[in-house]
């Protein structure tokens, strides 16, 4: 069977090579001059591949638990044993996220191009499909200069989300033409705008802390971990975490960092005290020294209402109590967050119910099948997405009716 994969992703190289594999002719188009561009940046240039910890939970869009017959069918386990079979050596961190040991998205590439090649797929580089069409056949694929004939097509084309590295509306407008219906598209996995009043002059400071995105007095999203301040807000793996619902929810909304999450505020207010009986020379400028980032410490001061000159000697309980509750929350209104450029993944798509979970063939277009970000499937933080694009294609790739 003549099969054409458009978009040459994570998930069109799986599902390139699974069809090939399955003894399919397959030719791979990527519009872009190489493939797996995007992949190549993710994880910082390391490649979170995946996550020991796959689950449809991780997963977000109008129907989540669509994920689960692709997920069950090659779940982490069997992603890791493909990419060992490929000659990739990997590496567990103790929160589950899974890299190459190299530590170099180049390797994970490396050994998807080698396979696919050694499998027969023909990659055409330089392809912009601009239109998909039914035939009496088949499916004809065409680009401004020629076109291709198809007993079956597989859509892979990925997302908005990082248009520098390749993100594009194409696989949308594509599925469009065939009749299919999307959802909402909005950035995730992106850095946070705040109100700049107190982050500008921590640009470059890293801490970790608690995260509580809130309108009100109600919780919109909770994270853990790592937070590095910006001069137009947050960012970080825990502000990753929440992005999707800074993006998606409706204004207004606050996020609240507690600095300390270890400690009480009551804890945090005995410390100061015992400090200002240890040092009481000291001034409020070096109060938090030893205990925070000293620019955060000073910043916090400043966001507590206090300068940074007075004798710490001077600060009474009410003080302190209310230098500890800053640490404790750090509020921050919410102005938006960056645009797709600067996201790693497109949250919303084309419409799952659309499509056959057990197959991911369209319920429209026989012979038409779509796999990764395209669909309206988004992860957590963590290689969740990678594993969506992993198992999608693979399941795509299958070909079955």
């Amino acid at each position: 069977m003549n099969v054409i994969v458009i978009g040459g992703g994570a998930s069109g190289l799986m599902a390139a090579l699974t069809a090939a594999r399955n003894g399919h002719a397959v030719t791979l188009l990527e519009r872009q001059s190489r493939v797996g561009r995007k992949l190549l940046s993710t994880g910082n240039g390391r490649c979170n591949l995946t996550n020991l910890h796959v689950a449809p939970v991780h997963y977000h869009g109008l129907s989540p638990d669509f994920v689960r017959p692709a997920l069950d069918a090659f779940d982490t386990e069997a992603a890791l044993a493909f990419f060992h079979g490929l000659g990739l050596l990997t590496v567990a961190e103790d929160s589950g996220r899974v890299y190459p040991y190299s530590d170099q998205a180049g390797s994970v590439l490396d050994v998807l191009r080698f396979a696919a090649d050694a499998a027969g797929v023909i990659t055409r580089t330089g392809f912009e499909v601009e239109q998909l069409r039914r035939t009496k056949h088949g499916f004809a694929v065409s680009s401004a200069e020629e076109t291709l004939a198809a007993d079956r097509v597989i859509v892979c084309c990925g997302g908005m989300a990082g248009g520098k590295l390749g993100g594009t509306r194409s696989g949308y407008l594509l599925l469009q033409s065939m009749g299919h219906n999307m959802t909402k598209l909005y950035p995730a996995l992106v850095q946070v705008k705040t109100d700049t009043t107190y982050v500008k002059a921590l640009k470059g400071v890293r801490a970790t802390g608690e995260l509580t995105l809130c309108r009100g007095r109600d919780t919109v999203a909770e994270s853990r971990g790592e937070v590095q301040f910006t001069e137009f807000g947050v960012s970080g793996p825990a502000v990753f975490d929440l992005s999707r619902s800074a993006a998606v929810e409706k204004p207004p909304l606050t996020l609240h960092i507690d600095l300390l999450p270890r400690l009480s505020a009551a804890d945090t207010e005995a410390l100061l005290r015992q400090r200002a009986a240890l040092m009481p020379e000291l001034t409020t400028e070096n109060l938090l020294a030893g205990m925070l980032h000293n620019r955060l410490g000073r910043t916090l001061l400043r966001y507590a209402g206090f300068g940074l000159t007075e004798p710490v000697a001077a600060l009474g309980a009410a003080e302190r109590q209310r230098i500890a509750e800053a640490i404790h929350d750090f509020a921050l209104p919410v102005t938006g967050v960056l645009g797709f450029d600067g996201a790693q993944v497109t949250a919303g798509g084309v419409r799952t119910d659309e499509f056959d979970p057990e197959t991911l063939q369209s319920r429209l277009v026989p012979g038409l099948y779509a796999a990764g970000e395209v669909l309206d499937i988004d992860g957590d933080c963590g290689g969740y997405n990678l594993q969506w694009a992993w198992s999608s294609g693979h399941l795509a790739g299958q070909l079955r009716p």
